[in-house]
């Protein structure tokens, strides 16, 4: 870790006290900012005593910790577009103070604010057309053998007295793997079945620990808001090994709740199965888990079978806990998520587990190596 003099310390202190952004100096010194947030934090002392009472540095205090915790989380921030600033923003607002929120990730308050505004009643209306129109392509589509293209399935829809263009159509098969077997698309479809392989093959059984993961994300609605929970279970104990809830079902969502999961686990010689859909199989996405050594299974477009205990657990979640309880926050909600899934992994006994709990069962394993 490079190290800084007390002087160098001392002079960027002074400057902040004068008044100088932080994000300026860290850039003019080349010195991060969570760094400088962290000696803020550790000298308190450079503050004016005189013009802040005990209390307000006691605040003030605790909101570079904050900071610091909020950049940890992000990491890495400078890769965030302002998008994804704006829902990281509104996925940490149950948890943190969006003034702090705003300090941490550059973002101007009123541009927040002004962002939640405008795309509020907007995003909801779309989402809600966009997921009625999705249910109608894949009904359309495979009752079509795969053979109908965009164009046809939006003229169908039509038919049926609902609005959806060629491009909406075109964007939900793209997202969700489902490829025409016509003309042109011939190629890519079969360019498409030969790396998007099915190498689990609805074999749901492990050897060990961390030799095959599964992973799905579903949503959930609540307060005209819908949430996206992001899953990943160990076949070996059907134990949950990563989870993470977002208001945007993205790539930065699928990787992030891997990346927690890998380096917690540190698994070896892994096969990870899941849906085609575009979180998953991003050039982002395949890159980072072909860079662990992470080998990939797909379930077959439309096909919900071939990932049946990821769905399974979903299922269970939702009608033990999400349906039962009407939540009066969204933090009363998130919470409840961590609260099902320690329950599900530590109390909950599994069937395949000869009714061991997840936990027991890979406490069994490791107890006779």
């Amino acid at each position: 870790m490079k190290k800084y003099s007390s002087i160098t310390k001392k002079e960027i202190i002074e400057q902040i006290k004068a008044g100088g952004k932080v994000t300026a100096i860290s850039k003019k010194y080349g010195i991060s900012r969570q760094t400088i947030y962290r000696w803020l934090a550790e000298n308190a002392d450079f503050v004016e005593p005189k013009r802040r009472s005990y209390g307000e540095l006691e605040r003030y205090s605790q909101k570079l910790e904050n900071i610091i915790k909020i950049l940890k989380y992000a990491q890495p921030t400078e890769k965030l577009t302002q998008l994804e600033r704006y829902e990281l923003i509104t996925e940490l607002s149950s948890k943190y103070n969006v003034n702090t929120l705003c300090d941490a990730l550059d973002i101007p308050k009123g541009s927040y604010y002004n962002h939640i505004f405008r795309n509020k009643k907007d995003k909801t209306v779309y989402a809600e057309h966009r997921r009625e129109i999705t249910a109608l392509v894949n009904e359309i589509f495979h009752e079509s053998n795969e053979i109908f293209g965009a164009k046809k399935i939006a003229a169908i829809i039509k038919e049926k007295g609902y609005i959806a263009s060629p491009e909406l159509v075109r964007s939900i098969m793209k997202e969700n793997g489902w490829i025409s077997i016509r003309g042109g698309a011939k190629k890519q479809y079969e360019k498409e079945k030969h790396w998007r392989k099915n190498i689990l093959n609805r074999e749901f059984t492990a050897t060990r620990p961390n030799e095959i993961w599964v992973g799905d994300v579903t949503y959930y609605h609540f307060k005209q808001k819908n949430f996206y929970i992001c899953v990943i279970m160990d076949l070996y104990a059907r134990k949950v090994v990563g989870y993470r809830v977002s208001l945007r079902n993205s790539t930065q969502l699928t990787k992030r709740t891997f990346k927690e999961a890998y380096e917690s686990r540190k698994p070896d010689k892994l096969l990870f199965h899941s849906d085609c859909g575009a979180n998953y199989t991003s050039k982002s996405y395949m890159s980072y888990l072909s860079s662990l050594g992470v080998t990939q299974s797909f379930s077959h477009p439309g096909n919900p079978y071939d990932n049946s205990v990821i769905e399974s657990f979903f299922k269970n979640m939702k009608s033990e806990e999400l349906y039962r309880t009407n939540y009066r926050s969204e933090y009363e909600f998130r919470t409840a998520i961590t609260r099902y899934i320690n329950f599900y992994n530590s109390v909950r006994p599994h069937k395949t587990n000869g009714n061991l709990t997840p936990d027991k069962m890979e406490e069994k394993y490791y107890n006779k190596k």
